[in-house]
């Protein structure tokens, strides 16, 4: 594996493909790629391969409380790192040309520019925003977070822990607390009935492998002693100096750390950036990128795969890079077209049946109105700009009709993370405002860079693009 660092003279500046992200659909697409010859590049923002389902893995495969998560993917990263191709961990992609395939990228400070004949987001899923009272208090975050302290470091929360909201990370992230010697309490905010939503729903059986992984992590965590408030509702986090307690209707948690989840929604910044169709998702209640079934996209030269195309989980990552890889090979004269079809029909059966359950968690953990627009006037959506819910109905009755125009109005998603967190719910109360759909309300126009970089980088890109410096 080529690991030349990406300010060197000797790092290969044109490839086949360039994949961003080395989750389970970048390795995926990664391996299917070099099958055909494609040089390919790999660039991930990550220090290893594994995305976030297995964020270092390689190290956290030996921990108690992780080994039995990580080992389904420690022989896709062994493959991975066998590869004979280029890749840049701990890298940043910050601006991406579809038109030409070029990729501007930055790594401790240092910048470099390559192309690709085809580009494949792989950028996977974010964590939907829990904006409500007290959110952002200190020992507040996200279920997300602390899992990613988990991994990376063996970090574990101090005192008294509550997971609140609902999913199947809350319950997968509880047995590895349990394991990890720390019982959190759980107050779910599920509201749906589990057996009329999967006989609304079907799937169960064709997905019966998943529900039984999920019931099975239930019964662990319940058997082990954890406690569990069913049904919460109208939740807020309170405290001083730091969170002390977690309140919800008929019952109050206290609490050293709270962790909070909603569900994942797909990671769409990039291809939103660079003007891909999007659609919205009904059921699960987010925007992701139009694509056919190898990811191809409404432009000629990306695509995307894995969560950041829908929310599916990591087997259906897998196979979605593999269609993509296999894409890209007849794409690039590798492959042709028949025999591309004939290749991908086990990886398209392996997508089918990975996602079959998906209709059943999205109706049986969809989120709350309240969630999706808090009603506390006081409540914070954007947490760089410290815009409030109240602030955002003020602008949506006023005039604004959409997102960028509340920003004009507010600021809103001006602040790092160019509305990645406050996005879906300044959306959600425009369309309430306004008795409209989040679909008519529309979303925020990311644009380059998508990720802070400093002066710097930026002097060092405008350098070789032949500015006067």
């Amino acid at each position: 594996m080529n690991l030349v660092p990406v300010s060197s003279p000797q790092a290969p500046r044109k490839f086949d493909l360039a994949i961003v992200g080395a989750g389970p659909a970048g390795m995926a697409a990664a391996l299917t790629a070099r099958e055909f010859g494609l040089s390919v590049l790999v660039v991930d923002e990550n220090p290893a391969p594994g995305g976030q389902v297995f964020r270092a893995g390689e190290l956290a495969g030996a921990d108690p409380a992780l080994a039995r998560d990580m080992a389904p993917g420690l022989e896709l990263i062994a493959r991975f790192r066998a590869l004979d191709i280029s890749y840049r961990p701990g890298t940043t992609l910050w601006m991406l040309e579809p038109d030409t395939g070029a990729l501007s990228l930055a790594r401790q400070g240092e910048t470099m520019d390559v192309t690709a004949e085809r580009i494949l987001l792989a950028t996977g899923a974010q964590e939907r925003p829990v904006p409500m009272p007290g959110w952002t208090l200190p020992g507040v975050m996200s279920a997300g977070a602390a899992q990613i302290a988990l991994k990376t470091a063996g970090i574990v929360p101090s005192g008294k822990v509550v997971l609140a909201g609902q999913g199947p990370l809350m319950w997968l992230l509880a047995n590895q607390l349990i394991r990890a010697g720390v019982m959190p309490v759980l107050v779910e905010t599920r509201t749906q009935p589990i057996l009329r939503t999967a006989l609304e729903q079907g799937g169960i059986f064709s997905g019966f492998e998943q529900l039984a992984k999920g019931i099975g992590l239930i019964l662990r965590a319940r058997q082990a002693g954890m406690r569990v408030i069913s049904g919460a509702r109208h939740l807020r986090a309170e405290g001083s100096a730091r969170v002390q307690a977690l309140r919800f209707e008929g019952g109050v948690e206290p609490c050293d750390t709270l962790l909070l989840h909603e569900g994942v929604i797909p990671s769409t910044h990039i291809s939103m950036a660079i003007g891909l169709e999007h659609g919205w998702d009904a059921r699960q209640l987010c925007w992701r990128p139009k694509l056919d079934v190898f990811g191809a996209s409404s432009h000629a030269r990306i695509a995307v795969a894995g969560d950041g195309a829908v929310i599916g989980g990591w087997q259906a990552a897998v196979a979605a890079g593999q269609l993509a890889g296999l894409d890209a090979a007849m794409r690039l004269g590798r492959l042709s077209l028949d025999d591309r079809d004939f290749r991908a029909e086990a990886s398209a059966d392996a997508l089918l049946q990975a996602r079959a359950l998906r209709p059943f968690l999205d109706a049986l953990y969809a989120p709350s109105q309240e969630i999706l627009a808090p009603p506390e006037e006081s409540t914070i959506i954007c947490r760089c700009e410290e815009v409030t819910a109240g602030s955002l109905r003020w602008a949506a009755a006023i005039g604004a009709t959409g997102p960028n125009q509340a920003k004009a109005y507010l600021r809103c998603g001006m602040g790092p993370c160019q509305g990645r967190l406050c996005g879906p719910t300044v959306a959600a109360i425009i369309a309430e405002t306004r008795a409209m759909s989040v679909e008519e309300v529309g979303h925020f126009r990311p644009r380059a860079p998508y990720k802070p970089i400093t002066v710097q980088e930026l002097a060092g890109a405008h350098q070789r693009a032949g500015g006067v410096s």
